[in-house]
């Protein structure tokens, strides 16, 4: 595997990208001031040694607001995939191994949440649900079921008609047993494929929620709410929108890198190539 990782110099940026984005996110809270304390007197402040990444509007350190911001940000993308992943992978397993009727019900379903933009209905589910970080939480992770129900049902379908899996089933297996030990088991490399690219995907997902004013409400710090909160003095005060906005592309660019390769690793022929 180091071989396959020095060939992927790519997802070693990734990694090491999304590993200093973790350490700040986590230590950066306990060394900057509050997110939320308004210094009307300092705002719109340029970076300075005082203030590295300048001040909002109401003077409050957009550093700390990131740093902040950061740590509810990727708390809810990884909750969200953690949310999606038990229930896509749950359903798909189960129609892949049922087969028949039970499966053509099941996935018709799936094809149709998945007819349409997972942002559009993450909207649409959010602003059903209210303005809130959990109902932007449960929508996003609702749109993204899906994918996880059909790589688990193609996973499933697959593994189901293996030597391995009648053997199982004639000495007499019991069905959680076959699906927990032998289904998911062996299918789980595609879906940790899937988990790694969907992460990106969450944040991205979440923090447009948030940018429209259905994920977290002010003055929490939320990269997403941050960048259309400071929209309005992206003239004068262009830090105050690209700060958030840059660590946003970051973190989902390190995850995308992370998962491509992942991919490579999990797919044989293209490990071997």
């Amino acid at each position: 595997m180091s071989d396959f990782w020095a060939r992927n110099r790519l997802a070693l940026m990734g990694a090491g990208l999304l590993a200093v984005i973790l350490l700040a996110v986590l230590a950066g809270p306990f060394l900057t001031a509050s997110p939320i304390a308004i210094d009307i007197a300092n705002k719109l402040a340029p970076p300075s040694a005082a203030h590295w990444l300048g001040t909002d509007f109401f003077g409050r350190d957009v550093l700390a607001r990131v740093l902040h911001g950061g740590r509810a940000t990727l708390a809810i993308g990884i909750g969200v995939v953690a949310l999606a992943f038990v229930i896509g992978v749950s359903f798909g397993t189960v129609a892949g191994f049922a087969g028949g009727a039970a499966d053509m019900v099941m996935m018709r379903l799936v094809d149709a949440m998945l007819a349409f933009p997972g942002l559009v209905l993450a909207i649409a589910l959010a602003a059903a649900f209210g303005p809130s970080l959990e109902n932007a939480m449960l929508a996003v992770a609702i749109t993204l079921a899906p994918q996880f129900a059909r790589v688990a049902r193609s996973q499933a379908l697959a593994i189901s008609v293996k030597p391995y899996m009648e053997a199982a089933m004639a000495i007499g297996v019991g069905t959680p047993r076959l699906l927990l030990r032998y289904v998911l088991r062996n299918g789980i490399g595609p879906l940790l494929v899937q988990a790694s690219l969907a992460l990106g995907g969450a944040i991205l997902q979440t923090a447009s929620l948030g940018f429209l004013g259905l994920g977290a409400q002010p003055p929490a710090a939320e990269w997403g709410a941050d960048v259309a909160g400071n929209l309005a003095y992206l003239r004068d005060a262009p830090w105050v929108a690209l700060a958030p906005g840059m660590a946003i592309l970051l973190v989902v660019l390190s995850f995308n890198l992370i998962g491509d390769a992942l991919a490579d690793w999990f797919n044989p022929r293209r490990r071997a190539v």
